[in-house]
């Protein structure tokens, strides 16, 4: 009897220790809040607003860029800074959202046109956006983007 006892205490007491250590789901509220960051960023980056790009992005921030090179936060802002590139369009669509109490997750397609280096370039990206919440703002500390390869017609 006491093993059966001992057993359930056990049971019970792996039961309460799983669920504190799942991550908390926020209210579905928040989700629209951090898809608009992501929304935001763009608006950042379209016409090269680097005041706009640093309220965005974390101290820490850093991007993964499609060609698997990570970027520092300082290194992403001198590029809009040096407009190279300069987008003609840079929109976010396909959007999904998590949120784990101050962390996020918000992934999607970003299309992007422009020039960089005198080269002309159209692309589509999967993205993957991850956020903290400080003082009471969202804000981009990773962000991993992978080129979507052209579809034969």
């Amino acid at each position: 009897m006491l093993r059966i006892i001992t057993a359930s205490v056990a049971l019970l007491a792996m039961n309460a220790f799983a669920a504190d250590t799942q991550p908390a789901r926020a209210s579905s509220a928040e989700e629209p809040k951090v898809m608009q960051v992501a929304q935001d960023a763009c608006v950042a980056f379209l016409p090269a607003d680097v005041a706009a790009a640093e309220a965005l992005l974390a101290p820490q921030f850093t991007l993964v860029n499609s060609q698997a090179v990570v970027q520092s936060r300082d290194e992403v802002l001198a590029e809009i800074r040096d407009r190279d590139p300069v987008y003609s369009e840079f929109r976010n669509h396909s959007m999904t959202a998590h949120v784990f109490g101050d962390a996020a997750i918000v992934q999607g397609i970003t299309s992007v046109k422009g020039k960089s280096g005198g080269h002309a370039f159209d692309v589509a990206v999967r993205f993957t956006d991850t956020l903290i919440r400080e003082q009471g703002k969202w804000r981009v500390v990773v962000s991993h983007v992978t080129a979507i390869p052209d579809q034969p017609d």
